[in-house]
């Protein structure tokens, strides 16, 4: 099964205890199957000084959460979208919306 989602896209997470939020893909691991998304799922860890946190302490960051508790928002629409993938005649490829049938391309 292909990947739809991709860096810098704004999904809506759909499922869990962060259902609700939106956010901007920071990463993607398809190995893992799993999405960061900005200012979602936040975990406080614990950090020894060094050289990127020289006082160390108690770090907030974005932990992952796996691609089927998101959904891609549609650009055009605005709202959360199944995505489909279609060749157009002059060869390209692009994702598209199936609610408005516009393409999703940056």
């Amino acid at each position: 099964m292909g990947f739809n989602i991709k860096k810098n896209d704004t999904v809506l997470v759909v499922t869990g205890k962060e259902k609700g939020k939106k956010g901007r893909v920071l990463s993607v691991m398809p190995s893992k199957d799993k999405l960061l998304i900005e200012r979602v799922n936040i975990i406080k860890k614990h950090m020894k000084p060094n050289k990127k946190y020289t006082q160390g302490g108690i770090i907030e960051k974005e932990s992952p959460l796996h691609r089927s508790n998101v959904m891609l928002m549609c650009p055009r629409c605005g709202k959360p979208a199944r995505i489909s993938n279609m060749a157009f005649e002059d060869g390209k490829k692009s994702r598209v919306c199936k609610k408005c049938k516009e393409a999703i391309d940056q």
